[in-house]
Parts: C-alpha cells; structure tokens; sequence
C-alpha cells in the first residue's frame, strides 16, 4: 500500500485525484474478485497481495491530497474527521468477515469484498477539482508569457553576441540542462531532499515506525498467552478502535487551535512519545483490566499520531509540494512499516515473552519523538532566523546600494571600450548634452 506512493503522486500530479482514486477501486475490486478463484496462495499473493495493495496504495495518497486542495484554514480538523474513517472500519470488519465466511465461505467473501471496494469508485468520482478552468487559464497564460520572454531574452542575447561577440553556446546548454531537470521535477519533486523540515520528518517518520504497528499485531496474541479468552481477546482491538475513532477527530480540532497550530510539529513529537510510553509500561499490565486500560490509551496515542500524520507534512513543505512529498515519503516508511513486525516477532520467540517486543518498540518511538522534538525546535530557530535577515537586509539601505553597485559595475564591463561601440557612445554623450542644455 505504501511502496507505489511515488508512482501514486505521479499520477496524482498528471491526472488529478478524481481519475486515481476511481482507477484504484476498480484494482481494488478486481484484485479481490480475482482472489475469489485462486487456487494457490501464490496467486492470493498476487491478486490480494499486489493489485488489492497497488489498488489501495491509489486511494490513499489522493484522499490526503485533496484535503489539502479544499482545506486551509480548518485543515487538522479536516484530516482528523478524514482520519477517522479507519477505525470505524476496524471496528465493524473482524465481525463482518466472520459473518461472511459463516454464510459464504472465503470465495464468497472476497466477492462480497470486492464489492465492497469497487465503492471506491463512487467516492473518487466525487472529489470535484477545484478551479480547473482557471488553473488550466492560469497555466496556459504563464506558458505564453514564458514563450514570449523566452524570444525576447533569445532576441537580445543575439543583439549582444553581434556588438560584443559574446559567444551563447554555453548559455543554451546551461538552459537545456535546466529543462530537463524541471521535466523531471514537474510531477515528482526531488528538491524537497534537500528541504530541512522534509528531512527531518522522514527521518523521525521511518524510525518511529519501527514499533508503529508491532504492538496492535501482538495485542490479543499477548493476551492469549497471558491466559486470557480468544473473544476478549479480540475486543480488546474493537476498544483500541474505539478510542481512536474519538482521538483522531479530537486531536483535529485541538491542532487547529490558535495555541497549538503554529507549533503543530511539538505536539506531533509529543504524541509519538506519548505512544511510545505507553508501550513500555504495557508489560506491567498483569490482567484482563491492565490490557483494556493500555487498548484506552494506546488508541489515544495511536489516533492522535494518525491524524497528525500527514497535516504535519503539509504544514513543513505547503500544500504545493505535499503530492510529492507524500510520494516520497511512503516509499521510505514502507520499508520500517514491513521490519517492526518481524523484528518483533523475532525478540517473542528469541526470549519467549512478549514483554521485550514491547519494550522494543517504545523504545523506539519515545527515541523517534525526542528526535523529532529535539530538531523541530532547532527548525523554527533557523528559520525565525531567516526571516530576520531577509527583513533586516529588505530594511538595509546599503544592500539595496550594493545592489546598484553591482548592477552598474555590470553595465561598465558590458560596455567595455571598443572600435563597435564607439559610435554608440558618441550617440549616447550627445543625447545628455541636449538634456543638459534643456
């Protein structure tokens, strides 16, 4: 689901998200009815797998993107209403597909689901785009005055190569060069691996999720080996569920409060520390009332990073940016997301208890926030920094006389003595002795 996210963005830049995500249920649906006549669990991989995922990896990126496109002055609050509808589905899909593989058996139920999914389809026929036709305007107005600032630049630089013979050659594959590497940054941007908020949030993002999502896979197998039924179990994920559906629309509107927006990338370090904490206190939990207070706050902590997610990306790179940063993103986070439960998994049968797991990974995203909080503070240092030198050098007046300096310095060197210019010269010395005499 996250692997394809830079192909996704792609797509997303070329075409918009009304056509993405409507491709994506349509694989979604066809991956799922296909899986319905496997006859091999190489081909479940394949459809369930691989389209299904490719499918859902066309979704989700879109989904986020739009927000963004709508949204700017209540946005968290937008993405954490957005957010929610995930834990809503985790609540309902364990019972339903024990319902369906009841009274259909696994071939009827992922006809069912597919379905189910080509749903999709309806949702992404109405993400409406706005301000097309004046994007498209807009688009087309800045290509002509490109074009025709483009001839003029071209028209002078021949003017200048016939009076002083400067050669252009170098200027022309200079300009070239400069094409291609916006061709290629025109639907994919790698300039943001050079953007210090960007870097810093995908470094923090790919260790935090190291233990992101190991402990919702461990949480009823813990509780099973701790003696406890396979129906209480399993509702111990439908109260995580539960809490989080209520975190992440709440975590939405106190992110978009006036106290915590301007320094929304604090409060998403404190809640993967506060993730983290509370996986390291999970072990001390004995019993069946010990794991249903750590499902409460482990689906605050889950939901309130969730909902944060990706409004903290938009807000360090700007919603112009965001399709490609999510695109690069995803592709580094699938790699840590894919290690957490193995790893994981690896310590549980290493030491024959699953209190190490735990510990693991709050370890890890208590390390993650700190990270996180550590070096967003030395962001706005930097750039409140920056923006005090752009200002003191706007209210300089020696740089704006440097600048004309300079700016003069070129025109002499310009026009440098020399037998063609002499005749221009003569003109120009002329023109000022009528000026002066008037």
């Amino acid at each position: 689901t996250l692997s394809p996210g830079p192909i996704s963005s792609i797509l997303v830049n070329r075409y918009g998200s009304r056509p993405v995500v409507m491709f994506g249920g349509l694989l979604c649906g066809i991956g799922m009815v296909s899986a319905a006549f496997c006859t091999s669990i190489l081909q479940l991989y394949i459809c369930v797998g691989f389209i299904t995922g490719f499918g859902l990896a066309l979704n989700l990126q879109p989904s986020v993107i739009i927000i963004g496109k709508y949204f700017l002055k209540r946005r968290p609050i937008a993405n954490g209403l957005a957010m929610a509808g995930s834990p809503v589905m985790l609540c309902t899909l364990a019972p339903l597909n024990q319902f369906l593989f009841d009274n259909f058996g696994w071939r009827g139920s992922f006809l069912i689901l597919g379905a189910i999914l080509l749903n999709c389809c309806v949702a992404g026929a109405l993400f409406r785009p706005i301000g097309a036709a004046t994007a498209s305007g807009k688009t087309q107005a800045t290509e002509e005055g490109k074009a025709a600032l483009k001839e003029e630049v071209t028209k002078d630089a021949m003017e200048m190569s016939s009076a002083t013979n400067v050669p252009t050659e170098t200027k022309m594959e200079e300009e070239e060069g400069r094409d291609c590497c916006e061709k290629i940054n025109q639907y994919l941007d790698f300039s943001l691996f050079k953007h210090r908020g960007f870097l810093i949030y995908l470094i923090g993002n790919v260790l935090m999720f190291l233990g992101f999502f190991a402990p919702i896979v461990f949480l009823a197998p813990y509780a099973k080996h701790i003696g406890i039924d396979e129906y209480s179990a399993a509702f111990l994920l439908s109260i995580l569920a539960i809490v989080d559906m209520i975190a992440r629309p709440t975590t939405g509107i106190i992110a978009n409060s006036k106290w915590v927006r301007p320094r929304i990338q604090y409060f998403f370090s404190f809640s993967i520390a506060f993730n983290g904490t509370c996986h390291l206190l999970c072990p001390l939990a004995s019993g069946y009332t010990g794991l249903v207070v750590y499902s409460i706050f482990f689906g605050l902590a889950f939901g309130m990073v969730c909902a944060m997610l990706f409004e903290t990306l938009m807000d360090l790179v700007g919603a112009a940016r965001f399709t490609s940063a999510v695109g690069l993103v995803t592709i580094a986070e699938c790699c840590t997301i894919l290690l957490g439960p193995p790893i994981g998994g690896t310590l549980i049968d290493t030491f024959g208890d699953y209190k190490y797991m735990f510990i693991k990974c709050g370890a890890v995203m208590v390390l993650a926030g700190t990270f996180l909080f550590i070096m967003n503070y030395y962001n706005y240092r930097m750039l409140a920094k920056e923006e005090k030198e752009r200002k003191a050098k706007e209210e300089d007046p020696k740089s704006v006389r440097t600048e004309n300096e300079v700016r003069n310095n070129w025109n002499k060197e310009t026009t440098q003595d020399g037998p063609e210019l002499e005749p221009l010269r003569e003109d120009q010395e002329g023109l000022k002795k009528e000026a002066n005499g008037t």
